[in-house]
């Protein structure tokens, strides 16, 4: 079951989930809330001269931290903003800081603003889920599809957050290998 503004805000009232900075009452919609984009990207850099340019996330002791620290390095968003090139992927955080309560009952996702998309904006290519239990900053996988280049402003409309009721309360949080991620600022 998805959760109206109503339940959001009832929710963030019980203390199930917090949103911090708690956003303004016009960043919600119906049936969820806007979340910003945080001033730090992750950008990845081309390989360096007889670099193997092949990430192999199946390979023996892959890890998804040590490939990121390798292969990119985290800018800061001036207040010219930050020009997406078609094709390029960035990773970028939200402001908001998202905790989902330890057995709230409560699981969300992160879903791209239509007005961005239909730019060619995308803001995660397959990885919407937040699950319950989680906490902190949503890290964001950011391309451009689009034709043309696009301005990318620290503390703009990036994404929507849709919380869902669960049927039942998680034997466990979220334990995965992005459980205390770091994240930006």
């Amino acid at each position: 079951m998805i959760l109206t503004d109503r339940d959001i805000l009832d929710a963030m009232a019980e203390g199930s989930v917090a949103i911090d900075p708690a956003p303004p009452a016009e960043f919600y919609a119906p049936n969820g809330v806007d979340l910003r984009l945080d001033s730090r990207l992750t950008l990845y850099r081309d390989p360096a001269e007889g670099e193997d340019p092949v990430i192999d996330p199946a390979g023996p002791g892959y890890s998804f931290c040590e490939a990121i620290t390798g292969m990119a390095d985290d800018i800061e968003i001036g207040d010219g903003g930050f020009v997406l090139d078609p094709g390029r992927l960035v990773l970028g955080w939200t402001l908001e800081r998202v905790d989902l309560r330890a057995g709230a009952r409560l699981a969300a996702r992160v879903e791209g603003k239509s007005s961005l998309a239909r730019i060619g904006l995308i803001v995660h290519l397959t990885a919407p889920t937040i699950h319950a239990g989680s906490t902190g900053r949503i890290q964001l996988e950011i391309i451009n599809l689009g034709p043309r280049p696009i301005r990318l402003r620290a503390g703009m409309k990036v994404c929507q957050l849709i919380l869902e009721q669960t049927l039942g309360v998680p034997q466990r949080g979220y334990g995965g290998q992005f459980a205390g991620q770091r994240a930006a600022g």
